[in-house]
């Protein structure tokens, strides 16, 4: 192990590391279909999720979305705004194959995550909670990742000191959280960066896609 095999535990949030960003996709999508302005739309939608108590379990899925439509103007039954959303949440099997792999190296993979019960429906959907030993999520917590003790509740809770912690999230204010208070980060924006720099904490070779192209090439010329 390199400089940083302290390392026992991952935290990994969900949208945007270990499945596509189904919300920023879905919220899209839904701005296009009502010709509104991606951008603001976004902004009042993820602010409206966080204040209406939808991502901390304190509202529900209709209160969120009446909300929103109040404010926006968007059409559409709850349903079908839903399902725009929760049909982008794509597994990403390299993801999943990195927890299998870091797990069967000794390592604690974990979900942390700023979700409401969507996150719960989704593993219904195509289970993965199996893959991690404990998943976080901020609709039963009660707290979310704007919050800097959501990260010292979490280490208090798995026993883990926070410089034996790496956190990755695609937020750099959440990354910025955490890293204030001792964790070690990695700000997610690709696969290939993300096992490159798993490499260089020490904790082992990630295959990417170069490593698949060129295996098949080798195996070609075989």
């Amino acid at each position: 192990m390199g400089q940083d095999s302290a390392i026992t535990t991952i935290l990994f949030d969900y949208g945007g590391v270990l499945a596509e960003e189904g919300f920023t996709l879905g919220l899209a999508a839904i701005a296009e279909e009502n010709a509104l302005d991606p951008e603001h739309f976004f902004h009042t939608a993820t602010e409206t999720i966080y204040t209406c108590g939808y991502v901390t379990g304190k509202s529900n899925e209709q209160t969120y979305w009446q909300l929103l439509r109040s404010r926006t103007g968007i059409k559409g039954e709850d349903r079908a705004l839903t399902e725009a959303i929760l049909s982008r949440f794509i597994l990403r099997p390299g993801m999943l194959g990195a927890v299998r792999a870091l797990r069967a190296r000794g390592l604690t993979p974990v979900i942390l995550s700023d979700q409401t019960d969507w996150l719960d429906r989704l593993n219904e959907r195509q289970p993965f909670f199996h893959e991690f030993s404990r998943v976080f999520n901020s609709y039963h917590l009660g707290k979310t990742k704007r919050e800097p003790s959501l990260f010292t509740d979490v280490l208090t809770t798995l026993g883990v000191a926070p410089e034996h912690a790496l956190f990755v999230d695609d937020n750099q204010g959440h990354i910025a959280r955490a890293a204030a208070l001792g964790l070690k980060t990695h700000l997610f924006q690709s696969e290939t960066l993300f096992f490159t720099d798993l490499a260089r904490h020490g904790l082992g070779h990630m295959p990417t896609k170069q490593d698949d192209a060129q295996g098949t090439t080798r195996r070609a010329g075989s």
